[in-house]
């Protein structure tokens, strides 16, 4: 069992491009090798179907394989600052990639025991069809034809929305006041479409960018008097910007932004695990166990509900089976290793990174701030 790492995100690290969430749509093209560029490239769907690139998991599943194979293989954007990316150590840390590691944890009881895909926007749906990767956790939105396509969304993870920047120097507040302004936008993505749609009864000039670094190159540039992607990429790029509050991102909210992992189509077994890997994260910081109370915990309380969520069998019951296949203590193993979401979130994104994104949406149901963090009973 390994112990938590609290990875360090440098405003150098910043820097580095940030790849748009909302990326292409599924594409069905064969998947290329190769770790990710520093700006993606967003190419047109292919209508032939992607070539396995790999012989299909045997009639056992994917888990079996996993445990198998002694790693998981986890897809990842690998250069997204707080998402993924590779910390000054040379690993690679961020928000999805503890996602990854709590799966390892939970399957393996090794939360080390993964191997990190980079993955370009193209190559992540070839990657969840072929079986390439066991789990893709790449800043991802959940759509309909990504989920009916790519694979199956597990629970979100991180709630965004597309939103707006601009130069505080033009004076907007609201998508009204970009009447007739110039934007920047990456082509071929969901944003450019959401733009399309939340502009449909105004005035505007896209300027349109293959890649994301001469995107925002444009955009400090002054070439556009605005620019577009999803809220956390925009508050990302702005902290690296030589100053800040020259640039001021807008209120609204132009599309709904559900990210999170996603199991290859056709075992229902293993999207389950990915699934209650997830909730576990949530459960354990709604009932107040995280990675420096959880052993003892699972040694001290009474609690029924807590005892059966981490493997503890009181004497002279039967034990609880979770039909997950995984051992009876995997949350502890999770807990312990990777934390609870509270943990995940304040570590990459929270109020000491950079980032200090608020967590909004991405808190607990039963929060003060109302989020959409909701797990079903461990039972």
């Amino acid at each position: 069992m390994t112990r938590i790492r609290l990875p360090f995100v440098t405003l150098a690290t910043l820097a580095l491009v940030l790849a748009a969430c909302g990326d292409t749509a599924p594409s069905s093209g064969a998947s290329q090798a190769a770790s990710q560029p520093a700006g993606e490239s967003q190419e047109a769907p292919e209508s032939q179907a992607a070539e396995p690139s790999e012989p299909p998991t045997t009639g056992a599943g994917r888990l079996a394989t996993v445990q198998s194979r002694g790693n998981l293989i986890c897809g990842v954007n690998g250069s997204l600052p707080g998402f993924s990316f590779l910390d000054e150590s040379g690993e690679t840390a961020g928000f999805d990639a503890d996602f990854c590691r709590a799966v390892a944890a939970a399957v393996l009881g090794d939360s080390d025991a993964v191997e990190f895909r980079n993955l370009t926007a193209d190559q992540r749906g070839p990657a969840l069809q072929t079986g390439e990767v066991d789990v893709l956790i790449r800043n991802t939105t959940w759509t309909v034809s990504r989920d009916t396509a790519w694979g199956l969304f597990a629970p979100t993870t991180f709630f965004d929305g597309q939103a707006i920047m601009v130069h505080a120097a033009v004076g907007a507040t609201t998508l009204e006041d970009l009447a007739g302004a110039s934007i920047c936008v990456q082509t071929g993505t969901t944003t450019e479409l959401n733009l399309a749609d939340a502009f449909r009864d105004i005035d505007f000039e896209p300027v349109p960018f293959a890649d994301i670094d001469p995107t925002y190159q444009a955009y400090t540039e002054e070439r556009c008097d605005a620019v577009t992607s999803d809220r956390s990429q925009l508050v990302a790029q702005r902290t690296g910007f030589e100053n800040p509050d020259d640039h001021v991102i807008l209120d609204a909210v132009l599309s709904k932004e559900p990210l999170g992992p996603v199991a290859p189509l056709g075992d229902d077994a293993w999207f389950n695990v990915i699934k209650w890997v997830v909730y576990a994260t949530i459960e354990a910081e709604e009932l107040g166990i995280d990675s420096t109370n959880v052993a003892d915990t699972a040694s001290s309380s009474d609690n029924p509900v807590v005892q059966r969520f981490l493997g503890v069998t009181p004497e002279g019951a039967d034990p609880f089976e979770s039909g997950l296949g995984l051992d009876a203590d995997w949350v502890v193993d999770v807990i312990s290793s990777v934390g609870n979401y509270a943990e995940i979130y304040d570590r990459n994104l929270g109020p000491s990174t950079p980032f200090a994104l608020e967590r909004g949406l991405n808190s607990l149901w039963n929060s003060e701030e109302g989020g959409l963090l909701y797990a079903p009973p461990y039972r």
